[in-house]
C-alpha cells in the first residue's frame, strides 16, 4: 500500500478521495487551511463510513504560502492535489482568482517534485474543456480546451491556467501527471460544506428557483470522481494523461427537475418545472450577482464523454438518475438533522 497526500481533505471531493484510499488500505495524509477543521473532516469521514480510528494525518497548508508544503510530502508516493483556492466573495478581477489557482498549483507541484513524488493527480475541471467556443452544442473531450479570451466567468479561466500551469511545469522534469477534469459533481453530503451543484439541487427542493435556467450540463457521482483519481493514481497509462469524468451524456436542468420530481414524489414538490427563455435568464443574470456566473452557460448545451476513462481506466459511473435521487434524499436527510 502506498503513502498518499491529498489536499484540501475537508472538501467534497476530497473527503471522498481520502475515504476511497483508506477503503483500499493506503496510508492517508491530507492537508487543510487551518488545523481548526480537523474535528469537521473527522466528522466527515465518519459520516462517510469511516472508522472512528482511521489513520488519517491532518495537517495545516495553505496553497498561498510555502510553510507546510515540504513537510506535507515527505515520504510520498503519490498525491491528489484536490484543493483549490477559495473566494468569499465574487472577484473584482480575473486575477483574484486565476494567480492563487496557478500559484497553487505550482505550489504543490514543486513540492512534489522535490520529495521524489512518483505521480501527482490533479483536480481540474470541465471548465477547463468545453468553454468560450461559440457551438450551441458539440460533444467535448480531453482534447479540447477552454478558450480564455471567449468570455468566460473567472473560475473557469482559473481551472484552465492552473492546469496548462501544470502540464508545462512537469513538461520540464516530473513528477507525473495526471488531470481529473469533473463535470458538475453531484452525490451524497457528509456536512453542510458541499459543491454549487449540490446547492442547485437544493435551491430546487426549497422552492428558491421560481424558474429553471436554460442550460445543459454533464453530472457525475462524486463516489465515481473518488474512484478516478485513484485509477489515475496508479495506473501506468494514465501518466501524462487527462480524464473527463461525466455519467452519460449531459442533462438540461429542466431534465434534473424531472427526475427531482419522478423519484421523490411529494418531497420534491416545490421543485419547478417552467425553464426561463434565454433572454429572461440573462436578465434576472445581469441584476442578480449570485447568476452572474451561470451567464455564459445560458441557452448551451455543455457536453463531454467519458469514452477515455472507461476505455483506458476501466471506469465504470453510476446512473446518474440514481445520483440525483440520492443527493436529494442526503440533503433532504441533512436539513431534517439540523
Amino acid at each position: 500500500m502506498a503513502e498518499v497526500l491529498v489536499t484540501g481533505g475537508s472538501g467534497y471531493i476530497g473527503s471522498f478521495c481520502v475515504l476511497a484510499l483508506l477503503a483500499e488500505g493506503h496510508s492517508v495524509r491530507t492537508t487543510v487551511r487551518n488545523l481548526e477543521k480537523e474535528p469537521q473532516l473527522r466528522a466527515m469521514l465518519r459520516a462517510g463510513g469511516a472508522p472512528e480510528d482511521a489513520k488519517v494525518t491532518v495537517l495545516q497548508a495553505d496553497l498561498q504560502q510555502d510553510a507546510g508544503w515540504a513537510a506535507a510530502v515527505e515520504g510520498c508516493d503519490y498525491v491528489l492535489h484536490v484543493a483549490s483556492p477559495t473566494l468569499t466573495s465574487l472577484p473584482r478581477t480575473d486575477d483574484e482568482m486565476v494567480v492563487p489557482a496557478r500559484e497553487g498549483v505550482l505550489r504543490v507541484l514543486r513540492a512534489a517534485r522535490a520529495a521524489g513524488v512518483k505521480r501527482v493527480v490533479l483536480t481540474s475541471a470541465f471548465g477547463a474543456v468545453g468553454y468560450g467556443h461559440p457551438e450551441a452544442h458539440r460533444v467535448f473531450t480531453e482534447a479540447d480546451w477552454t478558450n480564455v479570451d471567449g468570455g468566460i466567468a473567472p473560475y473557469q479561466k482559473s481551472k484552465t491556467l492552473a492546469e496548462k500551469a501544470a502540464w508545462e511545469f512537469v513538461a520540464e522534469s516530473g513528477p507525473e501527471l495526471a488531470v481529473v477534469n469533473p463535470v458538475g459533481v453531484l452525490g451524497p453530503v457528509l456536512s453542510g460544506d458541499y459543491s454549487p451543484s449540490l446547492n442547485l439541487v437544493q435551491r430546487m427542493l426549497d422552492g428558491e428557483m421560481p424558474a429553471l435556467p436554460p442550460f445543459a450540463s454533464g453530472f457525475v457521482d462524486v463516489r465515481d470522481v473518488a474512484d478516478l483519481h485513484l485509477r489515475a493514481m496508479t495506473d501506468p497509462a494514465a501518466a501524462g494523461e487527462r480524464f473527463l469524468a461525466t455519467a452519460g451524456h449531459s442533462l438540461w436542468i429542466r431534465e434534473v427537475a424531472r427526475i427531482l420530481r419522478a423519484r421523490l414524489g411529494e418531497r420534491a414538490s416545490k421543485v419547478p418545472t417552467r425553464e426561463l427563455p434565454v433572454w429572461a435568464a440573462r436578465l434576472f443574470g445581469r441584476l442578480n450577482p449570485g447568476m452572474r456566473a451561470v451567464l455564459p452557460q445560458l441557452g448551451k448545451n455543455f457536453d463531454a464523454t467519458s469514452a477515455k476513462a472507461e476505455r483506458v481506466l476501466g471506469w465504470s459511473p453510476r446512473p446518474i438518475e440514481d445520483t440525483i435521487a440520492e443527493t436529494a434524499e442526503s440533503l433532504l436527510a441533512l436539513k431534517a438533522a439540523a
